[in-house]
């Protein structure tokens, strides 16, 4: 299954890049189970996942939701401002 992944302001740092397009495994069938393949794909994100909003098709997503093929998932960091 192929996913767009797009990375925002933080985590775009870590990863190094805006977005990629992946082909995942069979068993990454939720945001969770994507978050976790993505720390394999770019272990600076290990332990940093836990404050990220995701986005499923640019609406906020739950953790236990499910993915599915062509879907845009999007990592969103907190921000802060003043």
């Amino acid at each position: 299954m192929k996913v767009t992944v797009l990375y925002f302001a933080a985590v775009r740092d870590l990863v190094g890049k805006d977005e990629e397009t992946l082909d995942v495994p069979a068993n990454v069938r939720t945001v969770a189970s994507l978050a976790e393949h993505l720390t394999t794909l770019h272990p600076g994100l290990e332990g940093r996942l836990g404050y990220v909003r995701f986005a499923r098709n640019e609406e906020f997503a739950h953790t236990r939701d499910a993915i599915a093929e062509g879907d845009t998932i999007a990592l969103i960091p907190p921000v802060a401002g003043g």
